[in-house]
């Protein structure tokens, strides 16, 4: 298993971070994604990369502005995330997102602690163009 957490704090407020990052009918600020498919229910989703390579979610918890997790799986991986909100002091947000993967292939496993940071990264710095910071 590997894991990798990552945080950051941001001017807008909650409201707008939690909105941003759990709405998966707007994905479109995503660099990495091309679509994002949602089950009628809306309790899980598949993302598709721009290489068309697709990793399966399952949502397992998601208190609003407090807290948001959930399962995901692909061809190479099985993992948990979670993603904690709080306000931080200058009434903006501060995020953590924590990931834990277990990798199918143990050469893979060599290289996954680098490739989560990397796309944490990526992430954190989309998510900022899109709430214009």
């Amino acid at each position: 298993m590997k894991k990798s957490t990552i945080t950051a704090i941001f001017k807008a407020d909650i409201e707008k971070v939690w909105e941003v990052v759990t709405n998966n009918n707007n994905y479109e600020w995503r660099s990495d994604l091309s679509k994002i498919d949602i089950s009628p229910d809306g309790n899980s989703f598949t993302e598709y990369t721009k290489d068309n390579f697709t990793t399966e979610f399952n949502i397992t918890l998601k208190n609003p502005y407090e807290r948001y997790e959930f399962d995901m799986t692909n061809k190479n991986m099985k993992g948990h995330w979670i993603g904690v909100f709080s306000t931080d002091n200058n009434n903006g947000t501060k995020i953590e997102f924590t990931e834990e993967v277990f990798v199918n292939n143990p050469i893979m496993n060599l290289f996954v602690g680098k490739y989560l940071k990397k796309q944490q990264a990526l992430y954190i710095a989309d998510l900022r163009k899109e709430l214009g910071e």
